[in-house]
């Protein structure tokens, strides 16, 4: 069987609304959410109905050209206004994730060539079509890349969810144990729980499980342990954003596992599209992190495990410098040393 048939799409286009798995159901539930408007799109996004960066970046691209549709105007500079503040509006879901940013830039550099408002409502859904047809490819060649980095019978930590429902298919970080069973190449995953949303839990074991890869669940606080007792070969995670130095940020818990990577003496990889770099920032110090509501960390589920009213800390994402970090594996190849000269070439 294929990954296609093992895992549903986490976004597809309906023609005249979106269609997306909604991962905040998993495992417990395969639900899908029909899209209609760009403010469902907005809450599908901020609530972490769709997560991961590359499928955040794919429902916002179809969320714009899904709003550009309804405009009932023929004049193009009215249209591109509009197109304007709408995509405005998206930008507001989510603070961290640079694939956001970069797939509505791009329709929008896409409608500003329309001659026609038609032209450009058509051009507009083709665009982001074709944002996911480019990241199915690009997820299989950094999986193709990572797998390279490993040998077989390896274990490998990894934390939160950088998998094939994170994107088109595939995944970054995951993408090589999608491959890895494909190509009959065993490897043996260990998933961090990923508190406190449990995308490790909740996302990454179901997905590895249903596609068949050796994966084991362990909690945030045994990753020491495992790494010593377990004989963790290496361990990689995707990326939000990865600024022009090669700081990265990514999910809660990734510094730490970097840290801990040095400790040990085994590789630390990051794994990532072209799309979520962001060149304009020299260094993470310059990356807004997201700070979400103290629900999620008082709360399982709406059943209180923490005293009521205490203050509550809940960064979303942390920053990782870039001189814990073996490797960044793009779909253009692996870098390894000199970040701040060989990020700039990639996009050469």
């Amino acid at each position: 069987m294929t990954l296609s048939t093992l895992l549903p799409l986490s976004v597809e286009w309906k023609d005249n609304y979106i269609k997306l798995l909604n991962q905040q159901k998993l495992p417990q539930e395969t639900v899908f959410l029909d899209l209609f408007t760009i403010e469902e799109v907005h809450d599908a996004i901020s609530s972490l109905k769709v997560r991961g960066a590359p499928a955040i970046g794919i429902t916002a691209a179809y969320g714009l050209a899904l709003a550009a549709r309804s405009y009932e105007t023929e004049n193009v500079s009215d249209f591109l206004q509009r197109l304007k503040k709408d995509r405005d509006y998206l930008a507001t879901s989510r603070p961290t994730a640079v694939n956001l940013f970069w797939a509505i830039d791009r329709l929008l550099r896409t409608a500003t060539n329309a001659s026609t408002v038609n032209e450009a409502k058509t051009d507009l859904i083709h665009e982001a079509i074709q944002i996911q047809l480019e990241d199915e490819a690009t997820c299989r060649q950094i999986g193709e890349h990572a797998l390279s980095l490993f040998q077989k019978n390896d274990s490998i930590l990894t934390i939160c969810n950088a998998g094939s429902i994170a994107t088109a298919k595939y995944g970054t970080a995951l993408a090589p144990f999608h491959l890895a069973k494909e190509q009959d190449f065993p490897l043996k995953v260990f998933a961090s729980e990923t508190r406190p949303v449990l995308q490790g839990a909740r996302l990454t074991a179901w997905e590895l499980q249903k596609a068949g890869v050796d994966v084991t669940l362990i909690t945030d606080n045994m990753a020491a342990h495992t790494i010593q007792t377990k004989k963790i070969d290496a361990i990689i995670v995707g990326a939000d954003r990865i600024t022009a130095n090669g700081d990265t940020a990514n999910k809660i818990g990734t510094y730490g596992l970097a840290i801990l990577a040095k400790a040990f003496q085994i590789p630390f990889y990051v794994a990532a599209p072209l799309s979520t770099f962001d060149l304009t920032k020299e260094t993470g110090s310059e990356i807004e992190i997201e700070e979400r509501n103290s629900h999620e960390v008082t709360h399982i589920g709406d059943y209180l495990i923490a005293p009521a009213d205490i203050a509550v800390f809940n960064p979303a994402f942390d920053v990782t410098p870039n001189d814990l970090i073996t490797a960044i594996i793009t779909e253009q190849g692996i870098i390894t040393e000199n970040y701040k000269e060989a990020i700039p070439s990639l996009f050469e």
